[in-house]
């Protein structure tokens, strides 16, 4: 018995794994770009199946798709929808760049699908009626960039920011050395602290958002160069009328289709957007490692929760492995977003041709940084623990806290004050007792660190 079938397409007959769903074209593109052994996420596959079926529903509202093949195409895609035949969509990320070859890899497998289920469907008469892969694929690039952001990103983002809160809000007391070119300067507290970081991670969460909505005018009905030749003049506005139901999600018809088919820039905001927050999280996880280094001979000021052994050799050494980890997404997100900006260039004429890379490049971006929010929140924010004395001690041998003198004695006398407690060891404030005719009562006023983590008078 022969492990292979023939199939045919436009350029002849191929042999095609017996088992296999998929046809002609599919297995050319399986054939032809054996590159990295990787194919395009689950969450686009389906979100070009989604397109599909809201095709299907709105050529058969069209009337020009008979309900019996409606029902066909509605019911593959739904099998399909219910996380079944995952395994038949085997064409590389480095394909074809229009994404052709995914496009009829789907179209392929549900026409097999209605088949088997005793309809007859050809994969681009019936399956691909009113579309073309150069509207289609954009489409599920935008579709499923949106969906992942709405459904995973900003939920998972949300839950970091509100953990910060929290922490912010138990350290309106508690004050530490603040630090400028990584060198002490004027006290902060610690949740000046944090709270700085959960205003960078919500102004980071609206620009998502915002890039998000962007994504929600859509080229479905431009067919080959944004024409809309061989689709119905209303399949545009249907569809999305469709697909926003299907979702949830407000979706439109972009007025110019060729806008999103030449060119990617709405997503492209998108992945400066997913940099920004990378850029957001590599700075909390280094802030975060450099307040947790020592314990002995770092700053020593906090204790993440100790997760994992750090070392095969030393024993007792504990790294901060969560922090280390957000740093490697945020720099792998970083270089992802320069390769996206290099794709966006190559929108040629009618037609961008590498969305494929920028599609999965958004999509792995996107739960790479939704992971690594709530993993962060979770693994280290939540138990992290604040070393008070270590804090306080800092705080009061912090020779800065002279420019709280400088109204009162002159930035001279002060900078000779400050200059002779580090070379001294000694606080401040004894220092300043013995070279000022200040009582000690004004000094300990004047040099309240709380106080000096608000404006003169606060």
């Amino acid at each position: 018995m022969s492990d292979t079938r023939v199939e045919k397409d436009s350029l002849g007959e191929i042999e095609v794994p017996v088992e296999a769903r998929w046809g002609a074209q599919t297995q050319r593109a399986v054939n032809n770009f054996p590159i990295s052994g990787r194919g395009l996420p689950a969450r686009f596959i389906q979100a070009v199946v989604r397109i599909k079926r809201c095709a299907a529903q709105t050529n058969a509202d069209l009337e020009l798709l008979d309900e019996q093949k409606r029902a066909a195409i509605v019911g593959a895609c739904n099998e399909l929808l219910d996380g079944h035949h995952l395994d038949q969509f085997p064409v590389d990320v480095f394909q074809t760049g229009s994404g052709t070859s995914t496009n009829m890899n789907v179209n392929e497998v549900v026409a097999h699908l209605c088949r088997e289920a005793g309809t007859e469907i050809h994969p681009n008469d019936d399956v691909n009626l009113g579309q073309s892969s150069n509207d289609t694929i954009p489409t599920a690039l935008h579709l499923s960039s949106v969906m992942a952001v709405t459904e995973q990103l900003l939920p998972d983002l949300e839950h970091l920011i509100a953990t910060l809160g929290l922490r912010a809000g138990e350290g309106k007391t508690l004050v530490k050395t603040g630090r400028t070119h990584l060198m002490d300067a004027m006290p902060v507290t610690v949740e000046q602290e944090l709270r700085t970081w959960v205003l960078q991670l919500q102004s980071a969460s609206e620009r998502l958002a915002r890039a998000r909505d962007d994504l929600q005018a859509l080229p479905q009905g431009g067919t080959a160069v944004g024409t809309g030749i061989n689709a119905d003049p209303r399949f545009a506005e249907r569809f999305a009328e469709a697909l926003a139901d299907d979702t949830g999600r407000p979706f439109t018809a972009l007025p110019h289709p060729a806008l999103a088919q030449s060119a990617v820039d709405a997503p492209l905001h998108l992945s400066a957007a997913l940099r920004g927050l990378a850029v957001v999280l590599m700075k909390i996880s280094n802030d975060l490692r450099w307040m947790n280094s020592g314990p002995i001979h770092g700053l020593g000021e906090l204790q993440l929760p100790a997760t994992q052994p750090g070392s095969s050799i030393m024993p007792g050494k504990v790294n901060p492995v969560i922090c280390e980890s957000a740093t490697m997404v945020a720099a792998q997100v970083i270089g992802l977003d320069q390769a996206n900006t290099v794709a966006a260039q190559s929108g040629n004429f009618q037609l961008n041709v590498m969305l494929p890379l920028v599609a999965t490049n958004l999509l792995d971006m996107t739960e790479w940084l939704a992971n690594s929010c709530r993993n962060l929140a979770d693994q280290a924010i939540h138990g992290m623990t604040w070393n008070k004395e270590r804090l306080a001690e800092g705080v009061g041998r912090n020779p800065i806290l002279v420019t709280a003198l400088n109204p009162v004695i002159g930035y001279e006398k002060a900078a000779a004050i400050a200059k002779e407690a580090f070379a001294s060891g000694r606080a401040v404030i004894d220092v300043a007792a013995e070279h000022t005719d200040l009582g000690r009562d004004e000094l300990e006023k004047l040099l309240d660190p709380l106080k000096l983590t608000g404006p003169s008078g606060s």
